[in-house]
């Protein structure tokens, strides 16, 4: 029972990143692609520590939180860029 659960919502998070990636990619302004991107690497973050779940890899959250350090710095990054820009 829980495995099913776990595997439709990882088939749900697999779907939310192609939505996501169609957002940003149709984003207007640049802050609606960088909310974009942000919210496609914390759902790859979900992704990989669900297959760190159902491999039995703990390494996989090791990298889940590499990952999700690296996505933080990028977007505040780019938040700087774009608040020095006006």
């Amino acid at each position: 029972m829980a495995d099913t659960i776990y595997n439709a919502a990882a088939i749900i998070a697999l779907l939310s990143i192609v939505f996501t990636f169609l957002r940003m990619l149709l984003g207007p302004t640049v802050a609606d692609r960088t909310v974009a991107l942000d919210a496609m690497t914390i759902i790859a973050i979900s992704v990989i520590a669900y297959l760190g779940y159902s491999l039995n890899r703990i390494i996989y959250l090791d990298v889940a939180i590499v990952y999700a350090l690296i996505s933080f710095i990028g977007v505040v990054a780019v938040a700087r860029y774009i608040e020095g820009k006006k």
